[in-house]
């Protein structure tokens, strides 16, 4: 089992939540983890961990196993309702999607796919003179019902509300872009970005194709999480936007690969 870097003691003020999110985001890099190494990275008792632990486990997310806990991995093609993944780290979303807006230029081509990070950008784009937007997002499309100038590309609809598949494959291979900011699944040092289903990862790759610049909107929590098709390796992405949550090894891992990396 993997021991836990040690903490600020200052984490012993950490909210209930805030405190099994941050269990939850080291398992999913180091799959399992010692209580007792766990207890002395928050700051707080073993018992308190223990705690933790068990609503966790009630939950489905870990299970206990002796001396510690593991991390239970969803299947890669497990998917949220995009009602469930709105509701999932509203504030990280939002600070990554104004930190994306910044790079947005006026007059220029920008390419949004799908996901409620991209969605909370997208919200915000009315401030930007002149762009034009193309989209294979369904909810995109409909937050922005008096822009001027909005492509909207067809296909197959997902789970995710994003048009995949060869209609949206053929509609990207005709367009140029200056910027294309995407979500993903999840996203690792080994496999890069990750989606749910082939379809969404081939429409994810033919927007590339089609652009300049490939922004990628990923909150830390995904960080480690795969999903069953890989459309990007990091070295593939121009820039990085996440939440300042990433943990301070993989911040470090993405910097040596990705040539901008922003944390909101």
């Amino acid at each position: 089992m993997a021991v836990v870097r040690t903490r600020s003691p200052l984490e012993a003020g950490l909210l209930d939540v805030e405190r099994r999110e941050r269990i939850t985001a080291h398992l999913r890099r180091t799959s399992t983890a010692r209580i007792a190494d766990l207890a002395v990275a928050l700051g707080v008792s073993a018992m308190t961990v223990r705690r933790d632990a068990e609503k966790l486990a009630a939950s489905g997310v870990i299970e206990r196993v002796r001396g510690g806990v593991r991390i239970l991995r969803a299947p890669v093609t497990e998917e949220p309702a995009p009602s469930e993944k709105a509701a999932l780290h509203p504030e990280a979303k939002e600070r990554i999607a104004r930190a994306a807006l910044a790079l947005v230029r006026p007059g220029s081509a920008v390419g949004i796919g799908g996901g409620t990070t991209t969605l909370a950008l997208a919200r915000l784009l009315a401030d930007v003179p002149d762009i034009t937007i193309v989209t294979n997002s369904l909810p995109v499309a409909l937050a922005l019902p008096d822009h001027d100038s909005l492509v909207m590309i067809g296909g197959e609809r997902s789970r995710s509300d994003a048009l995949v598949g060869p209609v949206a494959n053929r509609a990207a291979a005709s367009i140029g872009l200056d910027q294309l900011f995407l979500g993903a699944h999840g996203i690792d040092a080994d496999r890069g970005c990750t989606a749910p289903s082939l379809a969404e990862a081939e429409t994810n790759r033919a927007l590339m194709a089609a652009t300049r610049e490939t922004v990628a909107m990923i909150d830390a929590s995904k960080w480690g999480v795969q999903g069953l098709a890989a459309f990007a390796d990091l070295g593939e992405l121009d820039t990085l936007v996440t939440d300042a949550s990433l943990p301070h090894a993989q911040t470090r891992e993405v910097r040596r690969t990705i040539g901008r990396v922003l944390l909101a």
